[in-house]
């Protein structure tokens, strides 16, 4: 790994896990000493984490970690219920008896830990769920969009942004339908409707949330 990519994901790694908070500044000497490097391939990473809306540049301020309002949380969900229903569809053909069960097993989880109240295991489950199906995607430049999206959105849910338990039954409910249709698709068309509208539902949990 070169310098101005080991900073990069130094960088991102602590923006996505909460360390780096939404409006902290980021100290390019502090990287570049911990990376081994100068400051050049630190303000290299600096523009890549720009162009994933991560950090944002200001005059006489430097760089400051991102932070995502309610407004763009709500626009990456509906762009990801149009990503990911299109995703879904496209894995259909690619995924066999053994990929479906391992989506029963992680559904199952999924339950258990909503019984147990383990939320964070519960979310973690999920993510793993979804992209269990998105593996299979052969789109690969559409697969990379859905997952920086979700780290996005891990970026938010780690800053306590979107937090809507109530929703949680409703989606294991919701998982079981779809692992149906993706076991005795009717038509690529309803799997691809289905999986669109439940990260649809997860958009109306939230701004039902109150």
């Amino acid at each position: 790994m070169n310098k101005s990519k080991h900073a990069y994901t130094v960088i991102k790694d602590r923006i996505l896990d909460g360390t780096y908070a939404p409006g902290q500044r980021i100290i390019l000497d502090q990287i570049a000493k911990e990376v081994g490097s100068s400051h050049i391939p630190v303000r290299e990473a600096i523009r890549h984490l720009e162009a994933d809306r991560l950090i944002e540049y200001r005059q006489n301020a430097g760089a400051l970690v991102l932070s995502i309002d309610e407004k763009v949380y709500k626009q990456t969900l509906e762009m990801l219920a149009v990503l990911e229903g299109y995703a879904t569809m496209l894995s259909l053909d690619y995924m066999n008896e053994e990929d479906i069960q391992q989506l029963t097993d992680i559904n199952n989880e999924m339950k258990n830990a909503l019984e147990e109240y383990d939320l964070k295991t519960f979310s973690e489950l999920n993510k793993k769920f979804h992209f269990a199906i998105y593996s299979h995607c052969p789109n690969k430049l559409l697969y990379s969009n859905i997952k920086q999206s979700w780290e996005k959105l891990d970026t938010v849910r780690s800053a306590g942004f979107a937090y809507f338990p109530m929703r949680a039954p409703d989606s294991v409910k919701e998982h079981n339908q779809l692992i149906d249709l993706l076991r005795n698709p009717p038509t690529k068309d309803a799997v691809e409707s289905f999986a669109r509208q439940h990260k649809f539902n997860t958009l109306t949990a939230y701004e039902n949330r109150k």
